[in-house]
């Protein structure tokens, strides 16, 4: 098993992303939230994983999915939810939805950020619901009592991070690529995933993540609001902030 490293320098669709038969995802983790997440995690716990706190990344990743679904829609540049009676189906994906319906009308940038950590922690329970992490709990200080988490499929999270590494850096054409996997690699690349793309490939492939970017806004209306909400947290390609932590 491997335990969730202390820090970390980090589909808007209801259609899963297909993945190779080798390491398949369960059906009680589709949502890009919770994909983000794995694809963040460092299986080889020798270094961190991304340049934006984790925390705004799986934020941004549950606004791509309700902009996505049609449920979050844009209003004068706010998060504004499309009926206030309409769900999604998923615990994760509905409490953020119940959020911004309660709140007065923000930006989806500033959405990216604002009570990020209960996003957070509503992904970590639903995938320790499903077996994919082990929850469990240290001493801080000595003192107070700390969640933590311990990865219990890690082929399935490095299958994970090989189909985004393909999908950021080719050879498929950015034509072929569904839109939802499109908006998932342009959130990856904002958020400077070394766990999926280095800095150099980063650099490389900058044309093909702008147009990956591109078509990923087919099925995520608001996608380049919250990238740019994401890109302000973090220093990976065309970020413009240091890097900044958040614990495990």
């Amino acid at each position: 098993m491997r335990t969730e490293p202390d820090s970390y320098t980090a589909r808007a669709s209801p259609q899963p992303i297909a993945l190779p038969e080798e390491a398949p995802v369960p059906d009680s983790f589709p949502s890009l939230p919770a994909r983000l997440y794995l694809l963040a995690w460092d299986t080889t716990g020798r270094s961190p994983g991304c340049d934006t706190r984790l925390d705004h990344l799986v934020r941004a990743g549950a606004l791509a999915e309700l902009a996505g679904r049609g449920l979050l829609v844009d209003v004068a540049g706010t998060a504004t939810p499309r009926d206030l009676d309409a769900h999604s189906g998923d615990p994760v994906l509905d409490g953020l939805l119940e959020l911004v319906a309660e709140s007065w009308p923000r930006a989806w940038e500033s959405w990216v950020t604002r009570y990020a950590g209960v996003t957070l922690d509503a992904v970590r329970a639903q995938l320790a619901a499903a077996g994919v992490l082990r929850a469990g709990s240290r001493r801080v200080f000595g003192l107070f009592r700390s969640a933590q988490y311990e990865l219990e499929r890690a082929q399935t999270v490095e299958t994970l991070q090989r189909q985004a590494h393909r999908t950021l850096t080719g050879p498929v054409p950015v034509a072929e690529v569904s839109e939802q996997d499109a908006a998932l690699a342009a959130l990856t690349a904002a958020a400077g995933l070394r766990t999926v793309v280095s800095p150099a490939d980063g650099d490389r492939h900058r044309e093909r993540i702008e147009a990956l970017t591109e078509r990923g806004s087919g099925a995520v209306p608001a996608l380049e609001r919250v990238l740019h909400g994401l890109r302000t947290t973090a220093s990976g390609p065309g970020a413009a902030a240091t890097p900044t932590r958040v614990r495990g």
